[in-house]
């Protein structure tokens, strides 16, 4: 039996269109922009479909994604796969802006030179990439101390050869919707494993790799932190919470330590889970905390199974924002009105990515489908209703 919750979230999908939602391909093939919403609402991958979706609520949106379809290496003959990516930026966009950039063409790098994709591949990219961030921290730093203080949650799926990969370093989300024959009904099954210290297993874990330290994390304001600053604990960026000579002057006072560190309070290293793909395997959710503030797994699961493909990943974020509006006992419409800047005091910013699979095609590692390069959130005005 449907739940009366259920049928609230899921009953937009079968409004009738509105604001553009009548298109049918999606808009134009790098995505469209209204406003404070860009979406790319149907597509095709190398191992099935897709759609896209992200929505500003701050001054400067701070999530970044991409898609990227075709050669998993700069070498050929390459494997073929689909690659996601959710990068979700705190303290600035400068962090998350340059993964967007550098993490998939270090991912290739690693694949050619491994002759194949790998946890380790991954795990190799991450780093990588950190450290040339880390690098561009240094020759800003005098001018632009503030740069040490942006980080960004990294959210990695990769699939390739059959194979699903699942990378993630913060706090965003990988969630696969698969069939239970037996009972005819879409299973929610979390792939990815979060690094939030409201997490007791992740306080655990800062426990055992500071143990002299007895304010590695500390409860302020209800809200477990790291050190009293951060609540993730793992992350790309950061700099002043991985190099103590960022944790000094001229970096503003509320970040800086009164005792300095020897060694990484967060880490970059990603927590990667290798698993097979199967035919019940229907699609996967990749999004940023800021739709699972307000949906659980199986909604956004039930959500995504009961709606039409094309747009399903912009109703989806309307339904995240619907429930946000209601949290606050408003309506939905009047939340539109509300611009950015304002808009965060009722939900972060949103970036959702459903990868729709085909066993068929994901089986096929030589398959050579559309080539597909898509960058999220771009032409975001910060003008506009959603």
């Amino acid at each position: 039996m449907v739940s009366t919750s259920l049928m609230r979230i899921v009953s937009p999908c079968w409004k009738p269109s509105v604001e553009g939602e009548n298109s049918s391909n999606g808009g134009d093939a790098a995505g469209r922009a209204e406003g404070l919403l860009w979406y790319k609402d149907s597509g095709h991958h190398v191992n099935g479909e897709f759609s896209m979706a992200v929505i500003q609520a701050n001054n400067l949106l701070e999530d970044y994604s991409q898609l990227e379809s075709g050669p998993m290496s700069s070498v050929d003959p390459s494997p073929q796969g689909t690659f996601v990516g959710v990068y979700d930026g705190h303290g600035g966009p400068e962090a998350a802006r340059f993964v967007n950039e550098r993490l998939f063409e270090n991912i290739k790098k690693f694949t050619s030179e491994n002759n194949g994709m790998s946890a380790d591949v991954i795990n190799k990219a991450f780093l990588a990439t950190e450290e040339e961030f880390l690098s561009l921290v240094k020759n800003q730093w005098l001018h632009k101390p503030q740069i040490a203080s942006v980080g960004a949650c990294c959210l990695v799926g990769v699939v390739c050869s059959g194979v699903l990969y699942i990378a993630n370093a913060g706090d965003s989300r990988a969630v696969l919707g698969r069939l239970e024959r037996a009972i005819k009904e879409i299973k929610a099954i979390q792939l990815s494993y979060e690094h939030n210290a409201s997490i007791e297993s992740v306080r655990e874990e800062l426990h055992s790799l500071h143990p002299d330290d007895p304010h590695i994390v500390v409860l302020k304001n209800k809200v477990w932190r790291v050190k009293g600053l951060i609540q993730i604990s793992r992350s790309i960026g950061d700099a002043y919470l991985k190099r103590a000579e960022y944790n000094r002057e001229p970096l503003l006072a509320k970040f800086r330590l009164p005792e300095p560190f020897n060694k990484p309070i967060l880490k970059a290293e990603p927590t990667i889970l290798v698993q097979k793909l199967y035919p019940e395997d229907q699609f996967l959710i990749f999004a940023s905390d800021g739709l699972w503030e307000h949906l659980s797994n199986q909604e956004a699961v039930d959500f995504v199974h009961s709606c039409p493909r094309n747009g399903v990943a912009r109703k989806l974020l309307k339904a995240a924002l619907r429930e946000a509006a209601k949290k606050r006992e408003m309506r939905y419409s009047d939340l539109k009105k509300i611009d950015r800047g304002v808009r965060r005091h009722f939900h972060d910013d949103i970036t959702v990515i459903v990868l729709f699979l085909d066993s068929n095609l994901v089986s096929r590692s030589s398959f050579r489908g559309p080539l597909i390069s898509i960058k999220g959130g771009y032409g975001v005005s910060g003008n506009g209703n959603t």
